[in-house]
């Protein structure tokens, strides 16, 4: 396992990292999740995302349990705050301080540790000021809870916004957590570039783009059974704007460049998002052992630049690159 400095801290995270979205505490058995956990240790991985809303604190439970008697200081956890928690009432979502203060409580003691490594605001809060969610989380981070702060989805200009006032409260953003994969490419227009000169990293979730680059679900064909998109719990709505037949066909003209490599074809995927160079990590889940250590085996794969390009000629127009579409929601989900 190789690793990378998160933005311009000295805070190394594993190149893969293990996130338990859409698998802890729902569409996985807590056993076969501690399975996972423990691959991802015996891999070299030692970082792992979560978030409160996954599974309603569920799942940050489950990690928590999982990672159990581990060294803490060997480990860089992450987790989140904004979306809805708890009973759901008009507190219990956004970025108020008193949610911010209310919420990394919670996760701390669910995931059985004294602080993160670091926090990050799971979308931008339109209904809060940001100078509000900003000395909020710098006092997380002065009372020892987290070591570092982030944001999850955040334009450019939030980016910016949010990263001035941090640097006047002393403290600063270190990464951003965005959707990244050879088809969701929204940002490398904008955010890439105000990232790299403000001193952030991506860590980025959905490299396989939900399953889809790994070439199971093929043109014309039903989706095999027991895969995400056959999951009515919430993977299916994820996966659905990748399934179509156009973009399909376009991802199994990769086989032949995986094949050439003599790698997977998530392997390749994963590969090709730590191929940016302001990539720090790419989260992956997994609901089998196997696909930890397989996908953990994409750590140090280098892409040359013919295969950059040959992937870029095979996908054509079919990746969506407007960075629009990087958006928080107007006002707050309850």
């Amino acid at each position: 396992m190789e690793f990378r400095y998160l933005g311009n801290s000295g805070l190394k995270v594993s190149e893969i990292i293990y996130g338990n979205w859409l698998t802890h505490g729902s569409q996985v058995e807590n056993d076969a999740a501690t399975a996972c956990v423990r691959a991802a240790l015996d891999a070299g991985i030692t970082t792992f995302d979560t978030a409160d809303v996954y599974a309603n604190g569920k799942a940050e439970s489950v990690l928590g349990e999982a990672l159990k008697g581990e060294r803490r200081a060997s480990l860089e956890i992450l987790t989140k705050v904004y979306w809805p928690t708890g009973p759901g009432g008009p507190n219990d979502t956004g970025l108020s301080r008193k949610h911010i203060m209310e919420s990394i409580d919670g996760s701390l003691q669910r995931l059985q540790t004294d602080y993160v490594d670091l926090y990050q605001a799971h979308r931008y809060d339109h209904e809060t000021p940001l100078e509000e969610t900003m000395q909020a989380f710098a006092d997380v981070v002065r009372a020892g809870k987290a070591h570092y702060i982030g944001v999850s989805e955040w334009t450019a200009e939030q980016i910016r916004a949010g990263q001035e006032l941090a640097r006047d409260l002393g403290v600063r953003l270190v990464s951003n957590q965005p959707q990244y994969s050879m088809l969701w490419r929204v940002i490398e227009g904008e955010v890439v570039p105000v990232s790299r000169e403000l001193g952030l990293s991506q860590i980025v979730w959905s490299p396989i783009a939900q399953g889809v680059l790994t070439g199971k679900y093929e043109p014309g064909a039903a989706p095999p059974e027991g895969s995400r998109a056959t999951d009515e719990k919430g993977g299916a709505d994820m996966i659905k704007r990748f399934l179509d037949d156009e973009v399909l066909t376009a991802v199994q003209g990769l086989r032949p460049v995986a094949d050439d490599l003599g790698i997977t074809m998530a392997q390749l995927a994963i590969a090709w998002v730590l191929a940016n160079d302001n990539v720090a990590g790419a989260i992956v889940g997994a609901s089998r052992p196997e696909q930890v250590e397989s996908n953990a085996a994409a750590s140090g794969i280098t892409l040359d630049d013919d295969v950059l390009a040959t992937i870029d000629e095979v996908l054509g127009s079919i990746p969506t690159t407007d960075p629009s579409t990087t958006a928080s929601p107007p006002t707050r989900v309850v």
